[in-house]
């Protein structure tokens, strides 16, 4: 059976198909293993790439400068960006530009966030994550403002460094994605209001689970997050892309056609905003920095006291 595929020319700024001639079966089927074997060798040697800079730079910081947090908050904004961008470029065009299904990029996704989590401990490289130390008086105001300057800087690294990467077209899958840069479409699917919704929806469940775990070792908090950012993304793909992290949202979308910046920022910063305050409140029945009141638990003593006998019980 003869397959048609695409060929794209580059043409100023057309791409254009063409059949190509026609070649055996199992020709064609060789050639498509090398090309899928090609484009996922180009990217895994880009996440190794990402991870080795980020790992030798978080020790580096940690050891000379432990008291700028707002150092590693930037790394980390910076290798989990990176690292989005190439798998959203899987998840885009590596189906039919490389050979790679929908089920490696959930892999890679899962692989990154959970390496992301492992070199960047106590780290998150999210706004909301940094806000919200902020609003239980964990972290002062100015730490906070300058970790959340820096975490957008990170992305906006990040996006620059990758841009630079896929200039380089190692494989057709990123001489592609190249020529989509100017073009690039917005993960934003659905109404502004609608992805509001979403995102405070995913931000609320990370959070919640965020809260419960914690006091828990890294070990068990790691491999939860990975699963629950992995799926929270999978669930918002046909929605926001459930990014439930501002600075990410940045890198991966702001710069793309389709909504306003204002749009970009109320969906991808109150969204997240709204299911964090919303999460802290849940959990712990007031926002500290706002109110110390508990409007949802109350302190008595869990188990009761038991009274000392009375005097009327003594003579009885």
């Amino acid at each position: 059976m003869r397959l048609t595929r695409c060929l794209l020319r580059q043409r100023g700024l057309k791409l254009e198909c063409a059949e190509p001639p026609h070649v055996p079966a199992g020709t064609l089927r060789h050639s498509h293993l090398n090309t899928s074997m090609s484009g996922l060798n180009a990217s895994l040697g880009y996440f190794l790439g990402i991870v080795g800079v980020s790992a030798v730079g978080r020790v580096l910081v940690t050891r000379w400068r432990p008291r700028w947090t707002f150092l590693t908050e930037f790394i980390a904004a910076f290798a989990l960006s990176a690292c989005r961008l190439e798998v959203d470029t899987i998840a885009e065009v590596g189906q039919w530009a490389g050979a790679l299904g929908p089920d490696v990029a959930i892999t890679m996704l899962f692989i990154s966030i959970t390496v992301h989590g492992i070199i960047m401990q106590g780290v998150s490289g999210n706004p909301s994550v940094t806000l919200m130390g902020l609003l239980q008086k964990d972290t002062g105001a100015v730490a906070a403002v300058l970790s959340v300057a820096a975490q957008l800087l990170g992305a906006y690294v990040a996006l620059l460094v990758t841009g630079k990467y896929w200039q380089m077209e190692l494989t057709d899958m990123h001489m592609i994605k190249n020529m989509m840069m100017s073009e690039c479409s917005t993960s934003l699917k659905v109404p502004p209001l609608q992805g509001v919704f979403a995102e405070a929806l995913g931000a609320l469940t990370f959070h919640m689970v965020y809260l419960v775990l914690k006091s828990r070792s890294q070990l068990l908090r790691i491999p939860i997050f990975a699963v629950l950012l992995t799926l929270i993304a999978y669930a918002g793909n046909n929605y926001t892309s459930g990014y439930v992290n501002p600075s990410l949202a940045y890198a991966m979308t702001f710069t793309c056609p389709g909504h306003t910046l204002l749009a970009y920022s109320l969906v991808y910063w109150l969204g997240p905003l709204i299911g964090m305050t919303l999460a802290l409140f849940l959990s712990l029945g007031n926002i500290p920095l706002l109110f110390s009141r508990n409007l949802l638990y109350s302190k008595k003593a869990r188990f009761r006291v038991p009274k000392g006998k009375t005097s009327e019980d003594k003579t009885s």
